[in-house]
């Protein structure tokens, strides 16, 4: 036995977590209700269903436990640890390779399948995955860079939507407006990125003096309440039935349609509905790579680095002479903004809109990419979407699965399932996420020394 491994307290710790389980799964898996052909609902014992799951789980809480003393145990006794020059390289060069890949992707998939419509499932994954990249990459902003915990960022993506939805159903109906209908997505972009910045600087004045899990109460409230108004506001968002017929976008006043003004008239094309969805998915691209960009450059200039000392140390933020005030207003509505533009994109994108787009999960699930990819890590948010989002939709596909679970099984419904085993391993394995190493933005000297998160006692920093 190594020293420092008690196998009996791991294995004592396991067996009760068993018992917890079967407490818990007993009536939940234990048995199935069946209906008879008399119309009577009796309980099927399913036995062995419930011996495997408490079994996994006495196996995995002891393998666990075994873990943790050994890594414990590594971390007393290895010598103190340098950050890997090659993953803050393939950091750096994160946003260039991305881009390019983001770029050729289309055209791959074509290629791979030789037409156009065969290849519309990937293009729109493509397109969920880029959405979803970039909510992460806007509340990075936010959770990642200045440290704020927020709960409620669907709202900014609700403002954004709706923004977009309301204008483009309303103005084009205004007598002498009609000549604007091709333009709107473009003039309601950048009109949607204001609002939802607005929307975040007022959510960010009544929390100036909270972090921590009191921020992200008031901060669940409020996307919440969006929510809500969203719902009962009848008059203005239709309430439950949401709106629908939504203009979708053109090609700078070309729209996607067979007619003898549309973009594959105009260009001498073949008319193909997958025009609008590579255009869509290059739309999506250009926002992603605006988002990516400009964070960066932000997290260069003053504001930043200001935004790193809060991070860090709000009360050494303000004995520094940084305004805290305007520091967290910024973030809240650079975030925000970045939100708007996603919240846009998606509701031309949909044709449709609701208020159950917007629930709480979809805050958890932008919040659970940017926690697991590793906070402020642009790359880590990259990798955590691939897995949460598309892998989900890629295991759909896998046959395979079929075979052993059954012909209806369908990994999508076992979506938060998988989102939760993720986000345990995570934590376990990588407390401070999958990319936890960041390079200094200011030095000193020549060459930067990378900060590991190894250096950092976890929930701080």
């Amino acid at each position: 036995m190594k020293p420092g491994l008690d196998y009996g307290a791991a294995f004592k710790d396991a067996c009760l977590a068993g018992i917890i389980a079967f407490l818990i799964f007993g009536l939940l898996l234990g048995y199935e209700t069946q209906q008879t052909l008399t119309n009577q609902i009796i309980l099927v014992p399913r036995t062995m269903l419930l011996a495997g799951v408490v079994a996994i789980v006495v196996i995995g809480r002891f393998l666990i436990n075994l873990w943790s003393a050994h890594r414990a145990q590594t971390l007393k006794t290895a010598p103190t640890k340098t950050t890997n020059p090659l993953l803050l390289k393939l950091e750096a060069q994160a946003g260039p390779a991305f881009l390019i890949a983001a770029v050729l992707f289309p055209a791959i998939v074509i290629i791979a399948n030789g037409e156009l419509q065969s290849s519309r499932y990937l293009v729109d994954l493509g397109i969920l995955l880029l959405t979803y990249v970039m909510l992460g990459w806007g509340l990075n902003v936010v959770v990642g860079l200045a440290g704020l915990l927020d709960l409620g960022y669907v709202a900014f993506y609700a403002v954004g939507a709706y923004t977009y939805a309301l204008l483009a159903t309303t103005l084009v109906k205004l007598p002498g407006l009609e000549w604007l209908a091709p333009w709107m997505f473009w003039i309601c972009l950048p009109v949607s990125g204001l609002l939802a910045a607005l929307w975040g600087v007022i959510l960010g004045f009544p929390v100036l003096r909270l972090r921590g899990d009191y921020l992200a109460i008031v901060t669940l409230a409020f996307g919440e309440i969006i929510r809500l108004v969203l719902i009962n506001w009848v008059d203005v968002t239709n309430g439950g039935a949401g709106i629908s017929s939504i203009p979708r976008p053109t090609f700078f006043g070309l729209p996607f349609s067979a007619a003898d003004n549309g973009f594959a008239a105009t260009f001498g094309i073949t008319f193909d509905p997958m025009h609008r969805i590579i255009f869509l998915y290059y739309v999506i691209v250009a926002l992603a790579a605006v988002t990516f960009i400009v964070t960066l450059r932000l997290r260069r200039l003053p504001i930043g680095r200001a935004w790193e000392a809060l991070r860090e140390d709000e009360i050494a933020c303000r004995s520094l002479g940084i305004n805290t005030t305007n520091t967290k207003l910024t973030a809240f509505s650079i975030g925000a903004m970045f939100g708007g533009f996603a919240g846009c994109f998606f509701a031309a994108r949909q044709g449709f809109i609701s208020p159950e787009s917007f629930v709480f999960m979809e805050s958890a699930i932008i919040l659970a990419i940017v926690v697991l990819g590793g906070l402020g890590s642009m790359l880590g948010v990259i990798i955590a979407t691939m897995v949460l989002i598309g892998g989900p939709e890629m295991l759909r596909n896998v046959e395979s699965l079929r075979l052993v679970f059954g012909s209806d099984f369908d990994p999508t419904k076992y979506r938060m399932l998988i989102l939760g085993i993720g986000m345990v391993l995570i934590m376990i394995w990588k407390p401070r996420g999958l990319i936890s190493t960041r390079e200094p933005t200011v030095t000193l000297g020549k060459k930067a020394q990378a900060i590991s998160g190894d250096f950092v006692k976890e929930g701080h920093g």
